[in-house]
């Protein structure tokens, strides 16, 4: 069960750094949940039980979901959606802020599990 919660808050927390992505609602086709599935390969990098970089099974689902943020109102969702996910995992603050920088992805919103979700920019 521990292991579950740390998964989703990785992956949440992942999807933080990813807000930018999809919606937490279906939107173009992606769920909270299948963002959730598709970010599970970062929580051993997130939670500091894996590699000191990000698996790239974590950095493909990254870019994928950066890929399909196709506005606002979906990216500011999935933000929600990962915050909520995340609460509870123990996620190691500087591997996130890291990993757009391992994964290659340019994140317009900060990796910080505080954010305010409402106020997701633009891109």
């Amino acid at each position: 069960m521990e292991m579950k919660l740390m998964g989703c808050w990785s992956l949440i927390v992942f999807g933080l750094v990813v807000m930018v992505l999809n919606n937490a609602c279906p939107a173009n086709g992606v769920t909270c949940q299948e963002a959730l599935m598709t970010l599970m390969p970062c929580e051993p990098y997130l939670v500091g039980s894996g590699p000191a970089t990000p698996a790239v099974p974590c950095c493909a689902g990254v870019q994928t979901l950066v890929s399909e943020a196709s506005s606002t109102e979906i990216r500011r969702s999935l933000c929600e959606c990962l915050k909520k996910a995340a609460a509870g995992m123990k996620i190691d603050p500087g591997r996130l802020k890291a990993m757009p920088e391992y994964c290659k992805v340019s994140m317009p919103v900060p990796l910080d599990p505080a954010v305010d979700c409402s106020k997701v920019p633009l891109f």
